[in-house]
């Protein structure tokens, strides 16, 4: 299983047995052309990524100092801009559209010698949460084809799973990170708000926005942290005080206070594979000698709908730049310069999200702002009061990922709401700016594995990655 923490990662293997890194590019060529049906890519950078390979290859041959990441290929998501490719976040809006710079994250995994080898579909602008939204259709889950990968990132996540690619980037604003990861077996990391600079990603909900690593282990989880994280001057929200260092949590003698919620083992809330694979890490936590906390947290009922009011105001907000002017999609229907922008946001933006900058734009509006915006904004500020007096009690908080198992393609497109659901327990850590990691887990339904996450305190990411790597170790 992908999640297995002592496993070696295949890319250090392969470069320490001298395996060439142009050797390695076409293997997963290769294995793209031949998994095509995923649709886990829109596109592929077949010749700069050979180039690229070539590149470190006569460097290592040579004797010159390399970064900590030669040898490995990542995958990025259709909204992490890369200079001299095109980044469209899966919408025909912004078709045509060429990065013109790297985003900061890009930038520093080509400057530590990673192989960017393409970008990856995702859901619309990063909203969704099943991929179905992608003006490039559908993504399929590698481990069931008739089951989503999850969303927003599920290119990402399908591409590490099928073994397109050793790691990814995504982008998380409610879930779209962990969610996938949790689909498709694998780490997912939504790091500290700040703490993985924004530069470079195309925006949705900037208060909520983070870029992190998709990967098969905890491992090149951390390695990927450590080279993409850390203070940016080009992004004004970046977290100066953040830095990614090795962490004491994994280590056995260390004792650890986990936080859990009494009412997901007894309600209704979750599916039953998910209940019993919740209730048998938390077993594995006790074995370990963790200390087992019980959390109310009232709030609880209230973060989905705090959730969407604000970051469809945020999205409301971001998403009024693309009028057809200045780049991507035009309409070619309109006499004035209002009907062309009028057509173009008509036919460039998909139905999910001409929904959700309508709901943004109506919570923002004369009348409403202060009914839903203004409360909400009081709301988030009383949440995150509550969840920092939280980790004053234990050092972690341990809850499933997603309610249920992957659903099958269509279970939930024609319902907004309950496809909103899906969020429920991955929202907290956006709206809080807290980090929360997805780690697999196996489990007893119709589906091989399911996804647990745990959150902490601010900066404590790589605490996070150790325990989880912990608990997943002990397991398997």
């Amino acid at each position: 299983m992908s999640g297995r923490a002592a496993a070696p990662s295949p890319w250090l293997e392969d470069w320490a047995k001298g395996v060439s890194l142009t050797q390695r590019v076409e293997v997963f060529l290769k294995k793209i052309a031949r998994q095509a049906a995923l649709n886990a890519f829109v596109e592929v950078f077949e010749q700069s990524a050979l180039e690229r390979a070539a590149d470190i290859d006569a460097r290592r041959q040579a004797g010159a100092p390399l970064g900590p990441l030669a040898g490995m290929v990542v995958a990025l998501k259709d909204n992490i801009l890369m200079k001299g490719h095109r980044c469209t976040a899966s919408s025909r809006i912004l078709e045509g559209f060429e990065a013109p710079y790297s985003a900061t994250a890009v930038h520093r995994l080509l400057e530590a010698d990673a192989v960017v080898i393409g970008r990856t579909g995702c859901d619309e602008f990063a909203m969704g949460s099943s991929n179905e939204t992608s003006y490039y259709g559908l993504v399929r889950n590698p481990l069931d084809p008739e089951r989503v990968p999850g969303g927003s990132s599920g290119g990402s996540a399908a591409a590490v799973a099928a073994g397109l690619c050793d790691a990814a980037l995504g982008s998380d604003t409610g879930g779209s990170i962990r969610q996938p990861a949790a689909f498709c077996g694998l780490w997912g990391m939504k790091p500290t708000y700040g703490a993985v600079s924004r530069y470079g990603l195309i925006a949705y909900g900037s208060s909520f926005d983070q870029i992190g690593p998709m990967t098969t282990s905890p491992e090149d989880a951390a390695l990927l942290m450590q080279v993409i994280s850390g203070p940016d001057p080009y992004d004004a929200t970046s977290d100066v005080r953040f830095t990614f260092q090795k962490s004491e949590h994994g280590a056995q003698e260390r004792v650890v206070s986990l936080g859990f919620f009494p009412e997901l083992l007894e309600g209704s809330d979750i599916e039953e594979p998910i209940r019993k694979a919740y209730q048998d890490c938390l077993e594995r936590a006790r074995i370990l000698g963790c200390v087992l906390k019980p959390i109310e947290l009232p709030m609880r009922s209230w973060l989905v709908p705090l959730y969407y009011v604000l970051s469809t105001a945020e999205a409301s907000s971001n998403l009024a730049r693309y009028d057809g002017v200045r780049y991507g999609y035009r309409s070619s229907h309109g006499e004035t310069l209002e009907q062309m922008q009028v057509n173009t946001r008509t036919e460039g933006f998909g139905a999910e999200v001409r929904r959700r900058i309508l709901l943004g734009t109506f919570v923002l509006s004369s009348g409403y702002y202060d009914a839903y915006y203004s409360k909400a904004l009081k709301a988030r500020a009383l949440l995150c009061r509550r969840l920092e007096n939280l980790f004053n009690e234990v050092h972690f908080l341990l809850l499933p990922t997603t309610p249920g198992l992957p659903f099958r393609f269509g279970e939930r497109s024609a319902d907004p709401v309950k496809m909103y659901l899906e969020d429920q327990f991955t929202v907290m850590a956006n709206l809080t700016g807290h980090p929360a990691l997805n780690f697999p887990w196996p489990c007893a339904g119709d589906f091989p594995v399911c996804g647990l996450q745990i959150m902490g305190p601010r900066r404590s990411d790589a605490d996070l990655l150790a325990m989880a790597g912990r608990l997943v170790a002990s397991k398997f």
